[in-house]
């Protein structure tokens, strides 16, 4: 699995089957079950367990603003800062030709179906400062334009409580660039 290294997962693996027997069903039983229930919203492609999920079904949110995140891991992250109240778009990945992960083994025709049937106003860019993220993000932006569509970035810089003399050239030119007046 991602992020689980060798050590972590024979530690997992001795758990699971020190469990008695009626708790490491009962675990079984719930990974089955959620392999059977969770599936992709039919508006944002995120995870549900119903054919819209709770944040497009969500009538205060605003239509107008689609933020396209990566992953569902950076829409819990974006959704934790209780800021953003505009609905989302799940790409589930980024393109990577190294990868060979293409525009059509991510949810891009999805969205751009969404954008022009829903009249969406603003698409945020979300995806991560790598070369990939940014490379899909370029990717659906030049798709976005030519439909009126305003396509915004979210802005890179320091860290909050960060040390400017440890920041890295990238992302202290990035700051300068992404400055706002006080």
């Amino acid at each position: 699995m991602p992020g689980i290294g060798a050590k972590t997962a024979q530690r997992m693996a001795f758990h699971i089957l020190s469990l008695p027997k009626d708790e490491a069903h009962a675990f079984a039983d719930a990974i089955n079950e959620a392999a059977d229930t969770i599936r992709r919203c039919t508006v944002c492609c995120n995870l549900t367990d119903r054919e819209i999920c709770p944040v497009c079904a969500d009538e205060k949110r605003s239509r107008k603003t689609v933020c396209v995140v990566e992953n569902v891991e950076a829409l819990l992250a974006v959704e934790k800062t209780n800021e953003y109240k505009g609905t989302y778009h799940v790409l589930h990945g980024v393109i990577s030709p190294l990868d060979e992960v293409g525009p059509d083994d991510i949810t891009v025709k999805e969205l751009l179906a969404r954008i022009t049937a829903d009249g969406v106003q603003e698409v945020i860019m979300a995806t991560g400062s790598n070369v990939e993220g940014e490379l899909t993000a370029m990717y659906i932006s030049k798709l976005l334009k030519p439909l009126g569509v305003k396509v915004t970035r979210l802005a890179y810089g320091l860290p909050v409580g960060s040390d400017l003399q440890y920041a890295d050239a990238v992302t202290l030119s990035r700051a300068l660039q992404g400055r706002q007046e006080l």
